[in-house]
């Protein structure tokens, strides 16, 4: 690490409203899809994210900015659970972060390389898209194509398992447990889907936060919307947007 980043991370709350906002905002489409039970299906995808930071005046810190690359790995597995259709979902991932900018008008550089926190989510649906499989679920699917409603609830889990360094302030993992419930309503009418999700973040302390302090985090409350067009069963495309607030992170109870 150069030196001068030394001295740029040793103003604890940089990066962390930022980075917990940009967690919160992640998008993902078609979570509460009707699934034949049963069914177990993985997948492999990429994401680039970059992002510019802005910095109180007095750390004489300028143009920074964040490179993110995270390659994940995810598992799905669909069962019936108290007589309604569930999902357990699993995902894994693992990063490449750069962090640049100017301090004190000379340039500032620091990477991280290595495992993401591990992700689990456990939902349901209670309205709609009832436990089916084989020809049965293909017979209520072609029945309902025409206008169906589904209603869900979820319980994600962000598990401390990335790669933590106590004595630094960037990290790719949180080394706290992050736990979201979740209220989700979809809409289909014909090809089309309308999707709304609504979901409280609830952090655990990380006592092992840099240089030995305590970091804790207010309720985070964030909602997401899709509309989503079904070319054919697999073939899809759709537009989302997230909405956050709160959240205020606070280190020793000095917000």
């Amino acid at each position: 690490m150069m030196p001068a980043l030394q001295h740029w991370m040793s103003g604890w709350l940089l990066l962390l409203c930022m980075l917990w906002s940009a967690n919160a905002q992640e998008l993902q489409p078609r979570r509460w899809s009707h699934l034949p039970m049963g069914a177990n299906f993985s997948g492999l995808g990429y994401a680039y994210t970059s992002a510019d930071i802005y910095f109180s005046p007095s750390l004489q810190v300028e143009d920074a900015s964040l490179d993110l690359h995270t390659v994940a790995a995810s598992y799905l597995h669909s069962f019936e659970f108290l007589g309604r259709s569930a999902r357990f979902d699993l995902v894994q991932a693992y990063q490449y972060g750069r962090w640049e900018g100017l301090l004190e008008g000379k340039p500032a550089s620091t990477s991280r390389t290595g495992m993401a926190d591990t992700v689990i989510r456990l939902s349901m649906n209670l309205v709609g898209a009832p436990p089916m499989k084989g020809q049965q679920f293909r017979d209520y699917r072609a029945s309902v194509k025409e206008c169906e409603t589904i209603v869900g609830v979820g319980l994600t889990t962000v598990l401390p398992t990335g790669r933590y360094l106590k004595d630094r302030l960037l990290n790719l993992g949180s080394n706290r447990v992050t736990v979201r419930p979740e209220f989700g309503i979809v809409h289909n009418r014909g090809p089309w889907s309308f999707e709304w999700d609504l979901g409280v973040y609830l952090f655990s302390d990380n006592d092992s936060f840099y240089q030995g302090n305590t970091l804790e985090q207010d309720p985070l409350f964030a909602t997401q919307a899709h509309v989503v067009y079904t070319f054919r069963p697999g073939l899809w495309c759709g537009v989302g947007a997230a909405f956050g607030t709160a959240g205020q992170t606070s280190v020793n109870d000095r917000p």
